[in-house]
């Protein structure tokens, strides 16, 4: 199954208005990096464990671990949770970034490191979510 057929499946999969909010992220993402490599991880390991939320990935970065290794990953991932909705924003250094500079304009939502959690859009001021989506793809990839 192709990546845009899994990513259009998972999301017609979610309750009506995650559903609804998740295609409306995924178009705005999609705005954001017309061009870029989509991503589906179906939140399992290699023994069909899961291990994590399904999640909706866009763009591409290269991940360097300590011991050398490289892989490559997402660079804004999108997953349902049970509560809401999770914008994950990676490759930022600092992990107190998100959070002093969009955290307090944000709306109701809860920022860490690298993720944005809020329960509907109507919590959040979405042009600030933008704008954090903005920064993290220009901290990790020059193209889109």
């Amino acid at each position: 199954m192709n990546m845009q057929k899994q990513i259009t499946e998972y999301i017609a999969t979610q309750p009506e208005s995650k559903r609804s909010e998740m295609q409306e992220l995924h178009d705005i993402i999609l705005a954001l990096m017309p061009t870029c490599k989509l991503w589906f991880l179906d939140g399992k390991d290699e023994k069909g464990k899961t291990v994590s939320n399904p999640n909706i990935g866009y763009g591409s970065k290269i991940i360097k671990y300590a011991n050398g290794k490289t892989k490559e990953f997402y660079q804004i991932g999108v997953s349902a949770n049970t509560t809401g909705i999770s914008v994950y924003i990676m490759g930022i250094d600092d992990k107190k970034h998100l959070t002093q500079t969009f955290g307090h304009e944000l709306g109701k939502a809860s920022v860490t490191g690298y993720c944005i959690k809020f329960k509907t859009l109507a919590d959040i001021k979405v042009d600030v979510l933008k704008a954090a989506i903005q920064y993290g793809i220009g901290r990790t990839s020059i193209q889109h």
